[in-house]
């Protein structure tokens, strides 16, 4: 099932200071999980961390609502 997801621009604790970074939210659960960076590739790694980590265990495919 597609699942829509918010994304937020976030500062991230990086070794060296903080970071940009994204977190993506489930529209269903509101389970989010973080990345650094902000482009597609960011994105789309916190939308595999999502369906890897749902904590219902569905494992849906997220995408953007942007």
């Amino acid at each position: 099932m597609r699942i829509k997801a918010t994304v937020n621009h976030v500062e991230l604790d990086g070794d060296y200071g903080t970071v940009e970074g994204v977190e993506l939210t489930c529209s269903r659960c509101h389970h989010s999980e973080e990345s650094f960076g902000s482009g597609d590739d960011s994105i789309r790694r916190c939308a595999a961390l999502l369906r890897e980590n749902c904590p219902r265990g569905e494992k849906n495919f997220y995408v953007p609502d942007e």
